[in-house]
C-alpha cells in the first residue's frame, strides 16, 4: 500500500497494536461462515490478528456464492451451531433480526462503546438495521459493496478510437455518466476488431438460479424511476414496481442485452463478468466493487489497462447495494468470544488494515481520511458508488420475493418472453401474494 495506508493503520496507538485485547471471554475456537470469495481469504489474512491477542483460534466455512444463501440460511433455520459468526447477506438481516437467528447488538455496542455513527450510512441501514431506518442493530457492517464499472481505459485512449468515436458521438471516448452514453460506448465496441480479435460491448448480469440479473437489473430500474413500494404507503406497489418509467429501464436493459453482449451470455453473473472482463472480450463490464482489487492486479487487463466508474445515471441516480455485516449466532455456545471478534473487528487499525488487505471497510475514519480516494486506483470509484446505493427488500420473505423477479426479469430480458409492462405487472402480484401470505396487506 502507499503512504495513505500507512496514516489509516496509524489511526490506532501503539498501545492498542501491540496490547492484548483486556477481559476476553476465552473459547479455543470460533467458526465464522462467509461466502468463498477474494475479501473471504483477506480475513483469514486480518484474523490472525486476533488470534495473536487472544489465543483463540480462528475457523473458516466459506461456500461459493452460489450456494451461499442455501446453505447457510438452512443452518440458521435448523438453529445449528456449526457458525459463532455469520457474515450475512444485506437481505437476511429482517428474517435473521425476526426469527431469532441473531444476536441483538445494541446493549454490546453501547457497553463497548462501538458507535454506529462511526459508520457510512448506508451501510449501516443496508447492514445492520432491522426494522429499516430504526435503531435495532444486528450486525456490525463489514463488507462495502456495491455495483459499478470496470472499463478496458486503454482501448478508450486508442487515438484512432477517439477520433472515430468524437466523429461519430460529438464527444470524447471516456467513462460513461448516463446510461444512454454507455449504450452508444457498447454499440461502438461491439463486434469490433481490437489487437486481431474481436471483442464486445458490455458484460451485464443475467444469471437465473440465484440473484443475478436481479442484481443487474435493478440498476438500470433504479435510475428509470422504479420503486419498491409507495414511500407514504408500505407494501402498496401498484404504479410504483411497475409505473411507466420503470417499464422503459426494463426494456432498456433487454436493449443492452440483445445489442451489446458477447455470444453465451445468458446466465452471467459475478464470475463470468470478471471472466469476459480478463480474456479480453468486452470494453465494460458490471460487477461488484469486490472484484477490483484482483482485476486491477490481472497481468493482462490490470494496471494502467483498466479504469473504474459508478453506476451511470439516467432519470435518478442509484447504484445496487451489496455487502454484508457481521452477526452473532444466536445458537452459538461461545456467544461471549463471538463478540469480542465484534469488538475487536471493529477497532479502526483492524479496519485500516482491512482494506489494505483487499476487504472494503464501512468505517468512516477510514473512507474519509486524508487520501483515501487516492489510496487505490479504485477508491474513488467505491467511494462514489457508496454515496449512491439502494437494496432490495431485506423482507423476512426476501427469498419468495427475490425468486420471482428472478423469474419475470429473465423471461423477458433473456427469454424475450412478453412485454417489460406485462413482467413488471406480474411482478407486482407475486410480491403481493407474497405480502399477502404475510398478513402484511
Amino acid at each position: 500500500m502507499q503512504k495513505t495506508s500507512k496514516a489509516l493503520l496509524g489511526l490506532a496507538t501503539a498501545f492498542v497494536m501491540s496490547s492484548a485485547l483486556p477481559n476476553l471471554a476465552k473459547a479455543d475456537e470460533l467458526t465464522l461462515c462467509w461466502a468463498a470469495w477474494d475479501p473471504a481469504n483477506a480475513l483469514v489474512e486480518l484474523s490472525k490478528d486476533f488470534t495473536a491477542k487472544s489465543g483463540t483460534q480462528m475457523k473458516f466455512e466459506f461456500v461459493p456464492w452460489t450456494s451461499y444463501a442455501d446453505r447457510f440460511l438452512n443452518e440458521l433455520n435448523s438453529h445449528g451451531k456449526l457458525c459463532d459468526l455469520i457474515i450475512g447477506d444485506s437481505q437476511w438481516i429482517g428474517g435473521s433480526a425476526e426469527n431469532g437467528h441473531y444476536v441483538k447488538l445494541n446493549d454490546f455496542f453501547d457497553k463497548e462503546g462501538i458507535k454506529m455513527d462511526d459508520f457510512v450510512p448506508a451501510t449501516v441501514v443496508g447492514y445492520s438495521e432491522w426494522p429499516k431506518n430504526t435503531p435495532n442493530y444486528w450486525a456490525l457492517p463489514a463488507m462495502g459493496d456495491v455495483v459499478g464499472w470496470t472499463y478496458r481505459k486503454d482501448w478508450f485512449e486508442k487515438p484512432e478510437l477517439q477520433k472515430e468515436f468524437k466523429a461519430k458521438y460529438g464527444r470524447d471516448l471516456a467513462a460513461p455518466k448516463t446510461y444512454d452514453e454507455l449504450k452508444q460506448i457498447a454499440e461502438f465496441f461491439q463486434k469490433r476488431e481490437i489487437d486481431g480479435k474481436t471483442v464486445y460491448g458490455a458484460s451485464i448480469y443475467t444469471e437465473r438460479g440465484s440473484e443475478g440479473i436481479t442484481m443487474g437489473v435493478t440498476n438500470v430500474l433504479y435510475d428509470w424511476g422504479f420503486q419498491y413500494e409507495n414511500p407514504k404507503k408500505p407494501y402498496d406497489m401498484e404504479g410504483f414496481v411497475n409505473s411507466a418509467d420503470a417499464v422503459k429501464g426494463l426494456e432498456f436493459y433487454k436493449s443492452l442485452y440483445d445489442c451489446c453482449t458477447p455470444p453465451g451470455s445468458s446466465n452471467v453473473y459475478m464470475v463470468e463478468s470478471a471472466d469476459a472482463f480478463k480474456s479480453g472480450q468486452v470494453a465494460m463490464q458490471m460487477n461488484f466493487a469486490f472484484t477490483w482489487p484482483g482485476l486491477y492486479k490481472d497481468e493482462k487487463v490490470g494496471g494502467d489497462r483498466i479504469g473504474f466508474f459508478p453506476n451511470p445515471a439516467e432519470k435518478a441516480h442509484f447504484a445496487q447495494l451489496g455487502g454484508q455485516g457481521i452477526s452473532v449466532v444466536s445458537y452459538s455456545d461461545k456467544r461471549d468470544a463471538a463478540l469480542q471478534y465484534i469488538k475487536w473487528f471493529a477497532q479502526p487499525d483492524v479496519q485500516a488494515k482491512w482494506w489494505e488487505l483487499g476487504g472494503f471497510s464501512c468505517l468512516n475514519s477510514v473512507v474519509n481520511a486524508p487520501g483515501f480516494a487516492k489510496s487505490q486506483p479504485y477508491a474513488q470509484a467505491f467511494l462514489d458508488s457508496m454515496a449512491i446505493v439502494k437494496d432490495f427488500w431485506a423482507e423476512p420473505s426476501y427469498a419468495s420475493l427475490l425468486q420471482a423477479m428472478q423469474k419475470r426479469v429473465h423471461n423477458y430480458v433473456v427469454a424475450g418472453n412478453g412485454t417489460a409492462k406485462e413482467a413488471l405487472d406480474g411482478l407486482v402480484k407475486d410480491w403481493s401474494d407474497v405480502f399477502k401470505d404475510d398478513g402484511k396487506i
